[in-house]
């Protein structure tokens, strides 16, 4: 518990020290909003063809509403990589590279906790307002329970360890391989089919978003748990998952470490 705290306080201080910084370059604010904004209006927009096409009511299965409730956890999602999880792993690699690894593993402060925590990126914060936002448009005009929203948040929770975790894994490789953008970047493309449901995708692309890149279990699953439609066993898949891909990535990461040698060496 004491443990516990004391990380709780070191991000505190890590946070403070980081949105300090970004606050005196506050024009940067204006370039950031215009972006999430055009990132939000493209997700509208693939969602509009989708649905513009003569005599389409829903997507997959799913109505119009229920499908912007999709698209409303993939832009979530999108402002939670954009703010916590980007600024920390996109400099895994560079710490690898110049040697500065050697200062974040001398460190009394557990290193995967470190190097996952020191960043944020405070400009990219109205991407989570916006998602939040479009959720709570989409579920007006949908029943939602109660048991619902319980369900929907505790998954959803469950989905953004599934993403960090991947993230993670994609950075750890950066000590063997040094520059990881392009696998990065590929998970991003993928994830982008994370806007729609997974439903709306034949079988063969359907189970690879869902077995092979869990992409189904970060934005589909949330929605259907806020909808009431999971079944138990399918509401236990998420966190199951989530808690395999954490031991995994958690045992990936101390295997990197353990054979990471300085840079300067």
């Amino acid at each position: 518990m004491r443990g516990l705290r004391r990380a709780l306080r070191l991000m505190r201080v890590f946070i403070g020290a980081t949105i300090s910084a970004q606050l005196e370059y506050r024009a940067n604010f204006l370039g950031a909003l215009m972006g999430t904004l055009v990132a939000t209006g493209t997700s509208l927009f693939a969602l509009g063809l989708v649905l513009g096409q003569p005599g389409t009511t829903g997507v997959g299965g799913w109505t119009l509403r229920e499908a912007l409730l999709v698209t409303a956890f993939y832009l979530l999602t999108s402002g939670f990589i954009a703010v916590f999880i980007r600024p920390n792993m996109s400099k895994i690699a560079e710490a690898v590279r110049t040697g500065n690894m050697d200062f974040t593993l001398l460190k009394p402060i557990d290193a995967q906790l470190n190097v996952s925590t020191r960043n944020v990126d405070i400009l990219r914060f109205p991407d989570l307002l916006i998602g939040a936002g479009l959720m709570v448009y989409a579920a007006s005009g949908l029943t939602i329970t109660p048991s619902g929203v319980m369900g929907g948040t505790l998954l959803y929770l469950s989905s953004l360890v599934i993403v960090y975790c991947i993230w993670l894994a994609l950075s750890t490789t950066a000590f063997w391989f040094v520059k990881t953008q392009n696998a990065t970047e590929l998970f991003q493309g993928v994830f982008s089919a994370a806007r729609f449901p997974s439903t709306a995708f034949p079988a063969p692309v359907r189970a690879f978003l869902t077995v092979v890149v869990p992409i189904a279990f970060i934005t589909t699953v949330p929605a259907q748990a806020l909808l009431g439609r999971l079944t138990l066993t399918q509401a236990l898949a998420s966190p199951l998952v989530a808690a395999a891909l954490f031991a995994a990535t958690r045992w990936f990461w101390l295997k990197a470490v353990g054979s990471y040698t300085s840079a300067s060496s």
